[in-house]
Parts: C-alpha cells; structure tokens; sequence
C-alpha cells in the first residue's frame, strides 16, 4: 500500500468525524439560541419565521452555544489579533497555564516514579501505599484544590506553586501505576538469568526494569499530562486568578461570555493535544535510541 493511499485512510475518517462534529455543532446552536430570538419577536409584538431566527441564531452576541465560526472567529481575534503580552490574549492567558501545568507534571512524574520504584522494591510499600495512592484519586479535585491553596498560602507559598501542586497530585497517579507495570514487566527468566549473573539489585533496576518500563512510562506521561493541565486550570479557579485559561473561563461565566468561555476550552483541548504530541514524539525518540523497534 502506497504512502498516499495511507494518509488517505488516515485522513479521511478524520475529517468526516470532524466535518459531523461541526454539523452538529451548528444544528444545537441553531435549537438552543431559538427560544430567545422567539422570546425577543413575542416581547416585541412580532410574528417571526424560521428562515428569519437562522441567520439570528449564527450571530447572537451572548448566545446559550455559539456557533463554530463565532468562536473560531474569537481564537483568531484573541491570538493573531492580539499581542502575546496583552490580556486579552489566549496565548498570554495559555502561558501562565502552561507554566504551571509543565511544572506539576514535572513534579508528578518524580513523585509517581518515585512511589513506583519504591513499591516495587518493598513489599510492605505495595501493600501499604497503593491503596492509599489509589484511593486518593476518589477525591474530587474541586473539593480538595482550594484546601491545597488555603493551606499553601498560610504557610507563605503563593503564585505558581499551588497550581502546580494540584497539576501534581491528579498527574502522579498514572505514572504511579503506569511504572509500577513496567517495573514489573520484565519475564521471570530474564530476572533469573541477572541472579544467574550476580546482579545486584541496583544492576537490575538499571540494566533490565528502567528500559522495560520506559515504553509504559511514555504512555502514562501522555495521560498525566493531559491531567495536569487540568489541574492546573482547576487550580486557577479557586485563588481569584486574573490571568490563565481557568481565569479566562472564570472571567467568561461571571459575564455571561460565552463566546470567550467556548474559545478558552478549545485552546485548552489545543494546547493539551499539543502537550501530548509533545511527549510521544520524545518518547519515540527515547524508544529509538534504545532500540525499540516501532509495531
């Protein structure tokens, strides 16, 4: 099969779910943005027809759903339009986010792995800890994220640490049990033959369990840190943030912009599509200088 005839089974399906998606869209904004063009006609006294509440509908200024070309229109106006520095600016307001989500995930992915070669190495840590690691991801972050910043902030630590501190707690679990598995991954007769070789326990951690786990490791990297961004954004929420893309979103429903609520979420999904595309394209590249050979 030629590399053309790949990309156009690739793309295609693509495109058709987008193209439904879009189709969709445009059919929900066109029911819920309705009843307040007929609302508006009745206030007035007015008979009005469908042919006239469609193109209404398209263009409401605070509508119940914007329609897809009202918030592709406001992404362009608030990143091309705007400067990077403004704060009117989605690629400001995604830094901020962004710093903040980088930083947990990093501090996530020390923690999970930490946890994991620990709980692999002891048992009384496996017994004892991943109950607790998995029973802490019951709680409801929005529950649990203004405790983490009220705390922090008693004891002096305010600005990007607290947000980076709810990235970290929602991205550590993955890579917790994601490295664990690959810690574990490696066949028995592999782990005899290095006890064959007088291996000590560090020489097998090295040479055989830490490349095994590496491609279970990308994999869970690529959830948390999608979950970072989520925490970080939740993060944002609680402390009266004036700047990130959870402060955008704050800033939009206390004014009833929903056009600015919708293009915050789509840079979000942007931004956490780059992110992840990010860390397979390193984690292929990791794969590769190991030797891993792609399926």
């Amino acid at each position: 099969m030629s590399e053309h005839s790949l990309l156009h089974d690739k793309i295609l399906p693509i495109g058709t779910v987008v193209l439904a998606i879009i189709a969709l869209w445009y059919a929900a904004a066109v029911f819920l943005n309705t009843p307040f063009e007929r609302d508006q006609a009745q206030r007035a006294g007015n008979t009005i027809s469908f042919s006239e509440i469609l193109p209404r509908t398209m263009a409401q200024e605070r509508p119940v759903l914007p329609a897809p070309h009202q918030v592709f229109a406001e992404l362009w106006d608030t990143t091309v339009g705007k400067s990077i520095t403004s704060k009117r600016s989605l690629v400001y307001h995604s830094w901020i986010t962004l710093s903040s989500t980088l930083l947990g995930f990093l501090m996530g992915t020390v923690l999970g792995v930490a946890l994991a070669v620990g709980i692999v190495h002891y048992q009384t840590l496996d017994r004892s800890l991943m109950p607790w690691i998995i029973t802490s991801q019951t709680i409801p972050i929005l529950a649990i994220a203004p405790m983490i910043i009220v705390v922090l902030n008693a004891v002096g630590i305010s600005g990007l640490l607290p947000k980076a501190t709810i990235s970290m707690y929602l991205s550590f679990f993955p890579i917790a049990v994601g490295m664990t598995k690959g810690l574990r991954s490696p066949e028995v007769m592999h782990l005899d033959l290095m006890r064959t070789y007088s291996a000590t326990a560090s020489q097998t951690f090295w040479k055989l369990r830490l490349p095994a786990a590496v491609p279970f490791l990308v994999t869970s990297m690529k959830v948390a840190i999608s979950i970072a961004l989520v925490g970080a954004i939740v993060g944002e929420l609680p402390t009266g943030a004036v700047a990130g893309l959870g402060a955008r979103l704050l800033a939009g429903s206390y004014y009833g912009q929903t056009v600015q609520i919708w293009s915050a979420l789509l840079m979000a999904a942007a931004l956490a599509g780059i992110l992840v595309m990010t860390v397979d394209i390193i984690g292929a590249w990791v794969n590769r200088r190991m030797g891993v050979k792609p399926a």
